[in-house]
């Protein structure tokens, strides 16, 4: 590390020197723990770059910056710098729910003011902020005369590398305009377009994952690999090619770098949320998580069906059962999907005829909503719209007033289309401006949201709590109808660390049964007791028990599922490596107990937890649910030990994984 070290210091003062004869100006700021550190300069033609140092070696090589617009000159060069601001900040501010209780947000900041030296003399502020965990940064423009209905073309944000790293990315729009594609691991020289977030391996060892947050009335960015060892940010369009339409004054996402030295510790970084604005809903008390179960699998299984006919899913009859099940067991909520008018026949090719009102005739939505309030289980509402976004905007008044009106106060969307409304991205300004509409017309109606097929997250659940959850990835669905055969074993250990660095995930873990069929093949490609540990592994506030009810019965396991928490106090990555095993441990948000989770790829490992995230001087009693005897992924995934023993702080625990395997443990005070 120490050669490495002193290689980043030579090459960084060749580059400092070749670039100091046409720099104008050097501006630089570092985190609270001077650890990290930006470098703002100017060229003397006025092209502005910045720069990125942790532990003095250069992760982020001098990288322009910079906007183009169409039918007006670009901001690009011609720059002098006005003035600079600093600023410190130190506070701790507190979640309704996630997987911290505390935040702690402590910043330095640096605020440059540009302006062109020549006429018409416009302005543009660049903001970085830098914490201990890595730094983001935003273009600001001022309100001016001249930057009026403006049409971004292209943003110039470059991302550049010293050296080439490997990078762990998914495809742009090219396999599906979900992100759900697996994520690979190759050379960064190797990829074309891909999304964020997007996770590197340096070099020198250091983890870094570039994402943004914030995303407001803007196109999201994704990174074309322009040139060697270098990303240029790309921004999704709209149909007619713009990227952005605005106008000053206006601010852009924060492109965010975390930093890291061990894949934990992107895991943990809370940079992104604290990019975001604080709440905008002052009354938190109906903003609830949820244990939930769903009339959802047996579709995926072909048990049922969405639209009408004699496997209908979505009755009155069938939903009374699934409610009661989740009374019985501690569940607080029962999805239902298919229970409103527009399923039959090809319902993807139409949105336009999904009503979010008009419940099918077998399906009393007054009786059944009734139901579940004497049995203190919340019916969670289904809203499909198949990329019309249009047609359902029209609705979304009425059906979240009868929503709020019945008890209702949690939905599920879907946009399962290629386009919104036939034509525009997911993620591009369109879809980004739909998605806040839908959170914001909630939050009126107290209704939370799960979304499916979603713009990814950017830490908006900070600003409007009720975005609980989202897919926006590969989730279990997947070991239903994939042609692929389903996930793969290393998927999940994979997640954590790259898709999960945006936001909750509604994964849907917890199948028991592994003897299904399918005409395509796929199956669960893990063991039981891993689908046990991805409870802890895979964060979400609405967790969901995803088998049928039938399959959980008799299953001393199910145990687990019924008492592991949703939202947690603390969270701690014990040990990971992209792509093979991870090791996660979390406090639950009430009470004392800890809860641990560790899977594993198809390799089967030995690993050990140190147990000193434990009040030390207390005895804990862990409850242990380990891989059985010859449990396998492939040939024989059900088998679980379960064990409990006497624990403390300074114990360590040998934590034997099988093939595709888990383990998941509750430690509770004694």
């Amino acid at each position: 590390m120490k050669n490495k070290s002193i290689k980043s210091i030579l090459i960084y003062t060749l580059i400092s020197l070749a670039f100091a004869s046409c720099v104008e100006k050097e501006i630089s700021v570092s985190s609270p723990d001077s650890k990290n550190k930006v470098i703002f300069s100017l060229t003397d033609e006025g092209v502005p770059y910045y720069s990125i140092l942790s532990e003095d070696e250069i992760i982020v090589s001098p990288s322009k910056m910079g906007f183009e617009f169409e039918e007006t000159a670009s901001m690009s060069e011609g720059f002098e710098v006005i003035s600079t601001e600093t600023n410190s900040v130190d506070e701790t501010w507190e979640q309704p729910w996630g997987e911290f209780k505390q935040v702690q947000n402590n910043h330095n900041e640096l605020v440059v003011h540009l302006k062109e030296k020549e006429a018409p003399h416009r302005s543009m502020d660049i903001i970085f902020r830098v914490f201990n965990d890595g730094v983001g940064y935003r273009y600001s423009f001022p309100e001016q005369p001249s930057l009026k209905e403006l049409k971004i073309s292209n943003e110039l944000t470059e991302f550049n590398f010293v050296d080439e790293p490997e990078v762990w990315w998914a495809p742009v729009h090219s396999e599906n305009s979900y992100y759900e594609s697996f994520y690979r691991k190759s050379p960064l020289n190797q990829t074309d377009t891909i999304n964020t977030p997007a996770t590197f391996e340096l070099k020198s060892g250091k983890y870094l994952a570039i994402h943004e947050a914030n995303l407001t009335d803007f196109a999201s960015m994704t990174l074309y690999n322009s040139e060697d060892n270098q990303y240029k940010s790309e921004l999704v369009p709209w149909a007619d090619g713009v990227k952005v339409y605005t106008e000053a004054p206006f601010e852009t996402p924060w492109r965010t770098i975390i930093v890291a030295k061990e894949p934990g510790g992107l895991m943990t970084s809370t940079l992104m949320l604290n990019l975001n604005e604080p709440s905008e809903i002052e009354d938190l008390s109906w903003i609830e998580p949820s244990k939930y179960m769903g009339i959802w699998w047996g579709m995926h299984l072909g048990k049922y069906s969405w639209g009408q006919g004699e496997k209908h899913g979505a009755t009155t009859e069938n939903t009374k059962d699934y409610i009661d099940f989740a009374a019985a067991h501690g569940f607080d909520g029962v999805l239902v999907e298919g229970w409103n008018v527009g399923w039959d026949g090809d319902w993807t090719a139409d949105g336009t005829a999904f009503s979010f009102t008009e419940p099918y005739p077998d399906f009393d939505l007054e009786e059944i909503s009734e139901y579940a309030a004497t049995k203190n289980v919340r019916l969670i509402g289904h809203h499909e719209t198949a990329g019309a976004a249009k047609h359902y905007e029209k609705q979304m008044d009425n059906a979240f007033a009868l929503y709020q009106k019945l008890g209702v106060n949690a939905v599920k969307t879907g946009y399962v289309n290629k386009y919104l409304d036939k034509k525009e991205w997911h993620d591009g300004q369109y879809g980004v401006r739909h998605y806040r509409k839908v959170i914001e017309t909630a939050a009126k109606y107290n209704i939370m949201i799960n979304n499916h097929e979603p713009v990814k997250g950017t830490g908006l659940q900070r600003t409007y709590p009720n975005l609980m959850t989202q897919e926006g990835g590969r989730g279990q669905e997947y070991n239903a109808w994939s042609a692929d055969g389903g996930n793969t074993p290393e998927h999940t250990t994979v997640v954590p660390f790259t898709r999960m660095l945006s936001g909750p995930f509604d994964f849907t873990p917890g199948i028991f049964d592994f003897d299904y069929e399918t005409p395509n093949g796929a199956r669960v490609q893990t063991t039981l007791a891993k689908q046990l540990a991805l409870y802890v592994v895979l964060f979400s506030p609405f967790q969901m028990a995803s088998d049928l009810p039938e399959n959980y019965i008799g299953k001393p396991e199910f145990d687990f599922v019924k008492q592991v928490p949703s939202i947690w106090a603390d969270t701690k990555v014990l040990n990971a490596e992209i792509g093979e095993y991870a090791t996660v441990v979390r406090k639950d948000w009430e009470t004392e107990d800890w809860y641990l989770g560790a899977i594993t790829d198809e390799k089967a490992r030995n690993l050990q937890a140190s147990l000193s995230f434990l009040e030390p001087g207390k005895k804990y009693q862990a409850i242990i649910y380990s891989d059985g005897k010859n449990a396998n992924y492939k040939t024989n995934p059900t088998p679980v030990n379960i064990t409990t023993k006497t624990v403390e702080s300074t114990s360590v625990l040998d934590l034997s994984l099988q093939p595709g395997g888990g383990t998941a443990i509750r430690f509770s005070p004694l």
